[in-house]
């Protein structure tokens, strides 16, 4: 049984240059996601909000209090086949949908712990007193270049290669994706976003940014801030703190494409 809520907040914006938006969100008292598109303005919005919708759907059993641990971590899992497979209908049912993928990152309060459920480049950060952590690790080319120590931080905005996916969801149905768990905190606050942000904010500027701030107020100052630096890309972002009690509303709420 549920002790500790996700009180949050979230918003999906165009950014400066791009025609449409191809990111999708959600937010839950247990349950907090975002998702970004990729193959083309009507690719990358169909496959965010497949994703999306998916997640949303299969929320109402993760999430049921009534079921045990295990099981809810194994149908949360089970989300990426489900969402895999469906992108691959999309794909085969209309040619023009072919190179459709998204991204997703989502986590899942349980049992007082947070379960990251994570393929792509959309980050989980979470910050604890005075420091940022990323929970996430990006399935790029980049990260796998940083981890074997053949690149720099400081190399990586003119890389050829820095907005290449090593994983993501496109209907390949060949991946293999494990749930990450984290034990919770008092203080902790969770941050969910598209590369619209991570790619235009360092990290203590994410976390400078939200300091003190409300949800509410810190989605606020973190969009500002993308548009402030050029905003080259869709950016979605959700900001989630810890509560005690269950909020009176346990509607899911959609942004940018899931919310279309």
């Amino acid at each position: 049984m549920n002790s500790l809520y996700f009180v949050s907040a979230a918003r999906s914006a165009v950014g400066l240059i791009r025609n449409g938006n191809e990111d999708g969100a959600l937010t839950h008292p247990q349950l907090i996601a975002v998702a970004d598109g990729m193959g083309g303005h009507a690719g990358g919005e169909i496959a965010s909000a497949i994703a999306i919708e998916i997640l949303a759907r299969r929320a109402a059993v993760f999430t049921d209090t009534e079921m045990d641990k295990d099981s809810a971590d194994d149908y949360f899992n089970s989300t990426i086949d489900e969402i895999d497979s469906a992108l691959k209908v999309a794909s085969d049912d209309e040619p023009s949908l072919s190179g459709l993928g998204t991204t997703l990152t989502a986590l899942f309060i349980r049992d007082n712990q947070v379960v990251l459920l994570h393929v792509g480049d959309s980050r989980a950060y979470r910050i604890r007193g005075a420091v940022i952590e990323q929970l996430s690790v990006d399935h790029t080319v980049m990260q796998e270049l940083l981890s074997a120590g053949t690149i720099t931080q400081a190399d990586i905005a003119e890389h050829p290669q820095r907005s290449m996916l090593t994983q993501a969801l496109m209907g390949s149905q060949s991946l293999s994706i494990g749930l990450h768990v984290f034990d919770l905190e008092d203080g902790d606050r969770f941050i969910l976003c598209s590369d619209g942000l991570s790619g235009v904010l360092s990290d203590k500027e994410i976390k400078t940014l939200v300091k003190s701030q409300t949800p509410q107020d810190a989605v606020s100052a973190l969009v500002d801030a993308t548009y402030i630096n050029g905003a080259p890309d869709n950016v979605t972002i959700v900001v989630a703190d810890m509560a005690d009690n269950a909020p009176a509303e346990s509607a899911i709420e959609f942004f940018g494409t899931a919310a279309s």
